[in-house]
């Protein structure tokens, strides 16, 4: 069987050189792209992320590719955004001002602000690795989790979190300090992840062998 074609989006923002290695190991024919063409007659389709949500998503729109990511949705293909890339997908981010999203899920990316178990107020960013929690029992079915193994930890690198008003899109949550954070949305064929799976060793490589898969 054929791997499906897999688009990373080039923007310039996003840990492109890792993404596109940790595909081409698990075989599938991977191409970095920012043409509409391209884009849009592949199978899956990946937004990298990594730095500020309001230069992410200004340049999305100065290239064009708000609209060729509204168009590759629409077609109902699976769509990954990863770290920043997930963040863009909400309605605003309040990183150095408010900034308009790109609002395929209603909610705002805000500044972490969580203590620890003595109080103390957590530095960000928070760095490091963590083990995602599907908010219902049965909430990782068809979605890229579904094929990893239980307990897998991933690499999170970020001092803001997506805060969504429906907690029906949030997929999973990682403990932080006396409180959690947004691991994942998804909605449809729209998944979202906060943390790296390029850099997240066998476990990040099996969340993008299941996104494959989808």
């Amino acid at each position: 069987m054929q791997s499906p074609s897999c688009v990373v989006i080039d923007y310039g923002i996003g840990n492109v050189f890792s993404v596109m290695q940790a595909l081409r190991q698990l075989g599938t024919n991977v191409e970095l792209s920012a043409d509409r063409d391209i884009i849009l007659a592949a199978d899956r389709v990946i937004l990298p992320g990594v730095g500020a949500f309001g230069k992410a998503v200004d340049t999305l729109r100065d290239m064009g590719l708000d609209n060729i990511v509204r168009e590759f949705i629409a077609t109902e293909r699976p769509f990954l955004g990863i770290c920043v890339g997930m963040q863009v997908l909400m309605e605003r981010g309040q990183e150095y001002g408010t900034h308009e999203g790109l609002g395929f899920f209603k909610g705002e990316v805000t500044r972490i602000d969580l203590a620890d178990e003595t109080g103390e107020k957590l530095r960000v960013p928070l760095i490091g690795w963590n083990t995602p929690v599907p908010t219902t029992e049965d909430r990782w079915q068809g979605t890229p989790f579904a094929s990893t193994p239980p307990q897998t930890d991933y690499y999170f690198v970020h001092s803001y979190s997506v805060d969504a008003s429906d907690p029906a899109d949030v997929a999973a949550t990682v403990p932080v300090g006396t409180g959690h954070v947004t691991a994942a949305i998804q909605r449809d064929n729209i998944t979202g992840v906060q943390f790296h799976p390029e850099r997240s060793a066998n476990g990040g490589q099996a969340f993008l062998a299941g996104f494959l898969a989808l």
